[in-house]
């Protein structure tokens, strides 16, 4: 082939990129998954995923009253494949009872896993379950090892109370309200509404949707809400967050106690893309401000 040929054909047929082709998963690293996790996981050779699963079978389910078998989705999981010559990539869903989130949270993350989503799949469910998406990535012995210390903390929890817990840790909060605002208001370093003794803040972000800005008033915002005395308080509410900021904000707010209930998003189409994470606590009101104002430092702002 001429010069002029080669010219031809290298603009009407331009090189393909090199694509990173990693070996399948080995049998070394499925003995350690197997190894770390105490199951004995299933390979898919077409995709090269090596996948391991943790029936809940040791608390029954109910839909509608209907007994549900772990098989129709009551079923805990993590799947690991390539990530990297020598690294695995993870991503799975773990079945939780609402006194389990938290602690199995806690262990994922603190034990390098990030927590990307948390939910129900039903409704009607009696006892409620949870549903919490993990991934994340490095060798198999680590994944692995995180993956099962979370699922330690379950078997924790069910081996002290065979059934899930009904309510939060710490005493009852009082029914009157009397929270001191000007002390929220100093620790959040905002100006907050105050409603029969009770204290709400919003700290709106900024996003587009459809070519139009949208920000605090359309729902794009971080906000805390308390109840209860100085001394004995509840707060709840919900963290308005980039990607980038999600796994940052969830370590801050489980170090300082505080519970997470809900991970997700509120729209689709906004530019940039939020996450959103609804939350919990129990405590003094100026403990709990001061939580909630490490998690607002964590997101940089």
């Amino acid at each position: 082939m001429n010069h002029s040929l080669r010219a031809i054909a290298a603009i009407a047929f331009p090189a393909v990129l090199a694509v990173p082709s990693f070996a399948a998963i080995s049998e070394a690293q499925r003995s350690a998954i197997d190894q770390a996790t105490g199951a004995k996981g299933a390979y898919t050779e077409a995709e090269d995923v090596y996948r391991v699963s943790f029936p809940r079978t040791d608390v029954k389910v109910a839909v509608e009253g209907r007994s549900l078998h772990p098989f129709l989705g009551l079923t805990s999981w993590a799947a690991f494949t390539p990530h990297s010559a020598s690294e695995l990539m993870v991503m799975g869903d773990l079945v939780l009872f609402e006194d389990e989130v938290n602690a199995a949270m806690s262990a994922a993350l603190d034990n390098g896993l990030e927590v990307t989503a948390l939910h129900n799949h039903f409704f009607f469910d009696s006892p409620r379950v949870m549903f919490m998406h993990i991934g994340g990535s490095g060798s198999a012995e680590r994944l692995a090892a995180a993956v099962a210390r979370a699922l330690a903390k379950v078997k924790a929890i069910r081996k002290a109370s065979p059934l899930p817990g009904a309510r939060f840790d710490a005493s009852a909060i009082p029914e009157t309200n009397s929270i001191p605002a000007s002390v929220i208001d100093g620790i959040l370093g905002v100006k907050g509404q105050v409603n029969a003794g009770m204290y709400k803040a919003s700290i709106g972000r900024k996003a587009s949707m459809h070519g139009k800005a949208v920000g605090n008033q359309m729902g794009v915002n971080t906000w805390a809400a308390f109840a209860g005395t100085g001394g004995a308080a509840f707060v709840d509410g919900d963290f308005a967050m980039l990607e980038s900021e999600l796994q940052p904000v969830l370590k801050a707010l489980r170090r300082a106690g505080i519970d997470i209930v809900a991970i997700h998003n509120h729209m689709t189409h906004e530019e940039p893309q939020f996450v959103f994470l609804h939350y919990w606590g129990k405590g003094p009101a100026a403990d709990l401000a001061k939580a909630l104002k490490t998690a607002l430092d964590a997101q940089g702002r």
